[in-house]
Parts: C-alpha cells; structure tokens; sequence
C-alpha cells in the first residue's frame, strides 16, 4: 500500500492511541499528521506504570514493529503485586509474572514518537472544533485559529474529545470516586518503612469507599493514586492549592491506618493532584458517519481499570490495519475498525465496573485476593 491509494490521514491526539495509529500508518506505507495541544513531547509528565497486555498492547506493538524497542523499556519485578491490610499486615503476595510486563507511559511514548517520520506530529495545535463539510470531509480549526480540511479524521484526543460531537452526543459522566495522586521519591533511603511496604511492584490497602494504591517506579520512586469514593462537591471543599492542607484533609479519611501507609499521603514530595475519575457509557456506540472515527478514551472512556492504554493501542493498530487492507475503501475500513471496537470496549468496560467492585465494594479485600487466588 501506499499513501497514492489512501487519503492522508488526520490525527488529532498525539497519546498512545494516536502514535500507534500513525506509526502501523506508516509501516504500511500510509502518510498521517497528528495534531497535539501540547507544545512538545517534554510539556507535561506523562503519567506511571502501565502493565502491557499479551492479548492487547503488545500485539499493538508487534503491529508497530517496535517490539524489541518495548522489551528493552520493561521494568524486570515491577509485576510483583501484595495486598495489606489497613494496619500494613501483608495479607497476600505475588512475585510471579504474568505476561503484562510494566513500562513507564512516557519512555513508551518516546519509543512511538521516535518511530515517526520527522513532521508527522505537529505541536501546539490544539483543537477548538470540528465541523462537516459534507461528502465524508471535515474541517478541524485550532484555537489559533488556523484550520484543516481533511477526508478522514480520527479522534483520539481523550475524555473531552472535540471530535466526538461529529458522531455522538454523549459526554462523560462522573463515576462518584476519585483519586488523589501523589510521589514519594528515593524512597528506599528516605522513607524506608514505606518502601518496605510497598514492596517491588505494586499495592494494595483497601477499605470499603477508599483505598491506598501505590507502584514502584525506577529505584526508589513510589508513586501512589489515594482512592476515594465521595460526590465532587466533597473534593471541591479540600483546598488542593494549598499541598499541605488538602494532603492533612485526605490522610484524616484514612485515620488509624498503619503510618507507612499514610506517609503515601502526608509525606508526599509533590502537591496532590486531584483525578477525577469519569466514563461514557459502557454501550457507547455509534452509527456510521462517513470519513470519522474514534479511538481509545474519546470512543470508549472507562474508569482506570489496566485497559485503557492497552485498548487505545489496540484501536490505533486494528484501524490502521483496515485502512491498509481496504486503500479505495475508507468506509468499508471505518465499519470493519468500529464493528470490532464496540463489542470490545463494551466488554472491558464492563470487566473494570466488576473490578473496581472487588478493589472498594464492602467485601474488599477479600474478594479482590479471592480474584488473585483464582477462588472469584
């Protein structure tokens, strides 16, 4: 195939979904631009651990040609996983590996970003909306307002997708739980107690409504996502421009708990960073509208559940595929990408409502160590 056959293709989102989508492109021969708010790939960190399935972002990767570039990035022991109970008492532990090897979101951004031929991302662009011009065309204008004409537009710009409105009127919702983010660094010499807790890979304090969750990164780097399932209202009362405060506000939810687990919040070496925590419709779906499509969280957005780079990976690579297979056909390729997209999302999405029951409904811990166990 070549991009003589194929209309040039419009990204808009330079995430994981996106790249993997331009570089399986471009492996096939097919030309793409990706357009990314941000004003360069160092703008913002982009996040921790992520764990890369066998059945999801590594075929995505295989697809990429980018494989060995990934198996060099892994993390060796980060698999590792424990769950504590509230006063640190370990009660189950895991060093095992189970296919999913753990990689830092941002070196695999790099790996994806250094793939691309240079120009294919262009920085600094971010969308203001999007607009049909009819005949399967779209006009995407930046808040620069600088504007591209396109006959085939992706959206894989996240939660707040400016493409979606083209193909469906939903919008996230709030799931009524919430993390706060937060880092401990070299914590083996500083904060020994709490490394030790932790342990190599990561883990789990669980209570029924709320929950410590943390991940070892390189060396000593703990990085921990605090759990708490409260209204918005709740959060907007904890005064997160003052660090200090809005981590005291927090720790008082978790009081009596083991102080290595606390320290995770109070001790934190960077302000909390409130994550809401919102989806679309498990069913999200829509019908053919010719020349767009979505990927990852604009098409399918879910609460945090170990799929949404992995399906974002997946969608990018699955769509480059059918653009590459069907060249003279754009809609034939769009209706085979999302006929396969939907079903799958819906079932992961479906799959992390049931998990985030196990990490914070009233039987946690014992069911989520009953899941690890094989006994649910």
């Amino acid at each position: 195939m070549t991009s003589r056959t194929t209309p040039h293709v419009t990204i808009i989102g330079a995430g994981l979904g996106g790249l993997t989508l331009a570089r399986v492109l471009h492996v096939h021969g097919i030309a793409a631009t990706v357009y990314e708010a941000e004003a360069s790939p160092a703008a913002r960190a982009q996040g921790g651990m992520l764990d890369i399935h066998d059945d999801s972002g590594q075929p995505a990767l295989a697809a990429a040609g980018l494989t060995d570039e990934f198996r060099a990035l892994v993390l060796e022991g980060r698999e590792a996983t424990r769950v504590l109970g509230t006063d640190g008492a370990v009660l189950f532990e895991d060093d095992s590996t189970r296919g999913r090897p753990e990689v830092l979101r941002g070196e695999l951004r790099r790996i994806l970003l250094d793939s691309l031929p240079e120009g294919t991302v262009r920085w600094g662009h971010k969308v203001s909306g999007a607009r049909s011009l009819g005949q399967g065309r779209h006009e995407v204008g930046f808040a620069d307002g600088g504007t591209v004409v396109t006959s085939l537009l992706v959206g894989a710009d996240g939660a707040w997708s400016r493409v979606r409105p083209l193909l469906s009127d939903a919008t996230p919702e709030y799931t009524g739980r919430s993390f706060v983010e937060t880092y401990l660094f070299d914590a083996d010499t500083r904060h020994p107690a709490t490394a030790k807790a932790v342990g190599a890979g990561s883990m789990f304090a669980l209570a029924p409504g709320r929950g410590i969750q943390a991940h070892r990164e390189n060396g000593g780097t703990l990085h921990t996502y605090v759990a708490l399932t409260e209204p918005q209202s709740w959060f907007a009362a904890v005064d997160f421009a003052d660090p200090a405060s809005a981590a005291a506000r927090i720790a008082r939810e978790f009081a009596g708990w083991a102080p290595e687990l606390t320290a995770l919040i109070t001790d934190g070496e960077t302000a909390p960073v409130l994550r809401t925590l919102n989806a679309l419709p498990i069913d999200h779906s829509w019908d053919r509208v010719p020349g767009v499509t979505l990927l990852g969280d604009a098409a399918h957005l879910a609460a945090p559940n170990g799929e949404g780079a992995n399906l974002a990976m997946l969608d990018g690579a699955q769509l480059a595929r059918a653009i590459a297979e069907n060249p003279d056909d754009v809609e034939t390729a769009l209706t085979v990408y999302e006929q396969a997209m939907f079903p799958r999302s819906a079932a992961a999405a479906t799959d992390g409502e049931q998990l985030h029951e196990l990490l914070f409904g009233d039987e946690t811990p014992r069911r989520l160590i009953g899941l690890f166990t094989g006994e649910h």
